[in-house]
Parts: structure tokens; sequence; C-alpha cells
């Protein structure tokens, strides 16, 4: 491991988190890639001037957090990064690109249905009526992260799958000329069905964030209705809260 490490002994900030918080950051931003070794703990310890409690604990605050895994015989063992996403109007290509990720989407479905009654409610056409459903798989460094599935009126622009494997779809709808202005979102958890585990590599069960909105452009269009999951163990949301005067 080549990372430039220190710590600060004048801080009082304790030094095992100093540690932790600089190694956290080297898997956030992909210096520290999943599989990654990360060396002995007596080694660390001397290379920075530190104990080997305090190093020890730095490493097992990654641990507790999912980042870092033990494994006999072989290390401390990169496991993966979590993707903290702000809650703000972006998209997950965009949020995982700004986190230093390697973004990649797999489109599993790419056609035209009709309208269900809450798909029409949300993009405000008829029920029944034709709309695009998009079902896409986004992973990171080669990992599963979330199950994507959007709806958009017909006619809005061209959902060509190699553009949606390539870039975000945010990113293309801007390209065709929509302003993204807002969204209405809901947050929500759930068990993982049979079918969402095997595609998401969790098992049958796991703990999934869930995420609906509607997006509406500047002249109040809803031009998207996204229902997705996400794995809990790879994926938070981050809130801002304001007290109201």
């Amino acid at each position: 491991m080549s990372l430039q490490l220190s710590v600060d002994r004048s801080s009082p900030v304790p030094l095992y988190f100093q540690l932790s918080q600089q190694l956290e950051a080297a898997i956030e931003h992909g210096e520290l890639t999943p599989g990654s070794l990360l060396g002995n703990e007596i080694e660390l310890a001397a290379r920075l001037g530190l104990s080997r409690p305090t190093v020890r604990q730095a490493i097992q605050s990654l641990v507790d957090k999912g980042l870092l895994v033990r494994r006999r015989g072989v290390g401390t063992q990169v496991v993966h990064s979590q993707v903290k996403r702000p809650l703000e109007l972006s998209s997950l290509y965009d949020d995982l690109e700004a986190a230093g990720q390697r973004p990649e989407t797999r489109v599993l479905l790419n056609t035209t249905v009709p309208a269900s009654a809450e798909v029409a409610a949300a993009l405000a056409v008829p029920e029944g009526a034709e709309v695009h459903r998009i079902e896409r798989l986004r992973l990171a460094h080669g990992e599963p992260m979330a199950a994507l599935c959007n709806y958009l009126p017909t006619g809005l622009l061209d959902l060509d799958s190699p553009q949606l494997e390539s870039t975000g779809l945010y990113r293309l709808m801007r390209s065709a000329g929509i302003t993204l202005h807002s969204a209405r979102q809901t947050i929500g958890a759930r068990a993982a069905t049979a079918a969402e585990g095997e595609r998401l590599t969790e098992p049958e069960g796991a703990p999934l964030l869930t995420m609906q909105r509607t997006t509406f452009d500047d002249t109040g269009r809803a031009v998207e209705y996204g229902t997705h999951v996400y794995r809990a163990s790879r994926y938070s949301f981050d809130f801002q809260l304001l007290v109201r005067a």
C-alpha cells in the first residue's frame, strides 16, 4: 500500500479516527480498490509511529462499516465503498462519477408498455396510454449497486440502449434540450425478493432502499417516473436539515 497517510498529534481528533478517515477516503475515491490488501497492522503502526491497538481500532471501525474484511490467511482486504447520495436532483450515474466511482450500466429492458394506474397518475397521461419503460442495472467497479426502472412519455427523446449504457438518463434528457427543474421523491426500505437478490447479488430478504421519483421540467410537465431499489449495504442517502424560522 503506497498511500500518503499521516496523523496530527496536536489535533484533538483521536489518532485512530484520523487514520480511519484517511483510509475511508482512499476507498471512496478509488485509491484503494475492492480486493486490495491493506497490509498488516504492525507495518502500518511502525510507518505512522502509532501503537498497534490504535491501528487495530482504526481498521476495526472500517470493518464495522463493511468497507474492510479480515480474511484468515489473506489479511485485511478492501470490500467496497458505500455511496452516499445527496438529496438533490441528480442521477445515480452523476453521483457515482462525483464520488470517484466507475459507473457502468446494463440495459435489461427498453420498450413501450401501457401505463398502469400508478404510472399514468405520475406522468399525467391516460391509464393505458403507451409509455417508455426502461430497466437498467447500475454497477460501480463491476459490482451491482441498484436496479432502476424508469417510465417516460413517448416522443420525449430517443431512448437508444447503447447511449443508455454509456451515460446517465438525465444527461440524455439535458442533451435533448429538456430542462429538469424539480422532482417529488419518496424514500423507503423493504426486503429483497428472490429475483432482486439475484440481480443485486444479495440474499433474498436482504434490506433494500427504495426510491420513487417523479421529475418535472421547467414547464411543469412530468418527464420521468422512476421506481428504484438500492443495496442498503452499499448505498445511503444524505439529508441536510435546516431549522425553519
